[in-house]
């Protein structure tokens, strides 16, 4: 007997009709004698709904009260979802996640888990029931529902799996694994087997939208076995898993495209020390995660400063450049929404020559224009106009050759 845990995404549990799919498919777990906790996202389009309800009465809505509205989604789904499986007489609880002892800092709308306390939990599997629990969400010192953002039931689930040492973490979505790009950009785009922690985080992070990043980095630190599987077919899926010899031999393996970024440039900034840490110490403070960081080269004492953040945190990014102007003697500040970020990633990097030189010579003969560049051991990064980034894909699909076996 295997403890699993099971995650649906919202697309999964969309309507009544996927609410039983994914009753029959928990059920038929259990009687194969597993012990089984499920982790929901909310229902379809939910969460999309209540943020367009919360702006049409506030164009401003704070962050604890969008907290308190967007944790119900997940509530319906657990509800909903326990009702089905005691439809076909299987005995089933549901939890929001303070109830499943889930513990959060106070960062609203972004909050991370601080710690679980899973006896409730426990409990209710030593009794012999599935446990149903609301993803995407804990309950912070102040004893205030915290929602972890986007994504977020994704790491609610591998968290669960981590304390409970399940011996797997099954993460059922709209796809059936972990591709080497989005199919709908390339449709000979290849399911990959296996794929190392290091790679998902980083094709995570970098706008693959199959796993929330911080739920890979979880797995990682806590050694929990991922796979990613569809909750519409009984295929085998994508198993994230620690790094072996053999997946050095890959150079390239996946193209991930984020294009959700947004460009920050800084004017004419005074180049000296102490300059750059007042500009990301405003930021940090604001919440903001800075992705590529640009300086360009002194010119007469002065220097420009350019770094991209979430397209979502842009309005914030202009609340916190708000008098810092001033503060530390710039000309003036723009904004580009209009850019996207495309990476090839890949453990077989930090091996292998060349790599850089074909992905930029792959752009250049395809007139792309590089704007910013970022690198890692196991990635390189690109920032360019967001209207050549499905092309950008294409092309850089094609210059590794990631369709073939």
């Amino acid at each position: 007997m295997a403890l699993l845990v099971q995650k649906y995404g919202g697309s999964s549990v969309a309507d009544a009709e996927c609410m039983m799919r994914v009753a029959r498919r928990v059920h038929k777990t259990q009687q194969e004698g597993h012990e089984v906790v499920v982790v929901v996202s909310a229902m379809g389009k939910t969460t999309d709904n209540l943020i367009a309800l919360a702006k049409q009465v506030n164009a401003r809505p704070s962050d604890r009260e969008m907290d308190m509205l967007l944790s119900t989604g997940e509530q319906i789904s657990v509800a909903i979802l326990a009702m089905a499986l005691h439809s076909l007489g299987a005995d089933a609880v549901s939890m929001t996640g303070p109830q499943a002892g889930i513990a959060t800092d106070d960062a609203h709308t972004k909050a991370k888990i601080m710690a679980i306390t899973p006896d409730r939990v426990r409990e209710n599997l030593d009794a012999g029931r599935i446990v149903i629990v609301a993803g995407f969400q804990g309950i912070t010192p102040a004893f205030d529902i915290a929602t972890l953002g986007r994504g977020g039931s994704d790491t609610t689930a591998v968290a669960l799996a981590a304390v409970l040492k399940a011996d797997v973490c099954q993460i059922f979505t709209d796809v059936d694994g972990v591709y080497t790009t989005d199919p709908r950009i390339v449709p000979t785009a290849r399911k990959l087997d296996e794929i190392a922690y290091d790679e998902m985080l980083e094709m995570a992070s970098l706008g693959a939208k199959v796993l929330q990043s911080r739920s890979v980095e979880f797995a990682k630190k806590y050694g929990v076995v991922l796979e990613v599987l569809s909750s519409f077919e009984e295929t085998p899926g994508t198993i994230v898993r620690e790094e072996v010899k053999k997946m050095e031999d890959v150079v390239v393996r996946g193209v991930a495209a984020d294009k959700g970024q947004a460009k920050v440039t800084i004017q004419h900034v005074p180049d000296k020390p102490g300059v750059a840490a007042q500009v990301f110490r405003k930021i940090s403070a604001a919440r903001i995660n800075v992705d590529v960081i640009v300086q360009n080269v002194s010119e007469q004492g002065y220097t420009d400063i350019s770094f991209t953040v979430p397209q979502d945190d842009l309005q914030r990014s202009e609340t916190a450049m708000a008098g810092l102007l001033e503060e530390i003697g710039a000309k003036g500040v723009t904004y580009d929404p209009e850019v996207a970020k495309i990476s090839i990633v890949g453990v077989g990097m930090r091996t292998h020559t060349g790599i850089a030189e074909r992905m930029f010579g792959a752009l250049a003969d395809n007139s792309i224009n590089i704007d910013m560049i970022s690198t890692s051991e196991i990635k390189v990064s690109v920032v360019i106009k967001r209207s050549q980034a499905d092309d950008a894909v294409r092309v850089l699909h094609e210059a590794f050759e990631l369709s073939g076996e």
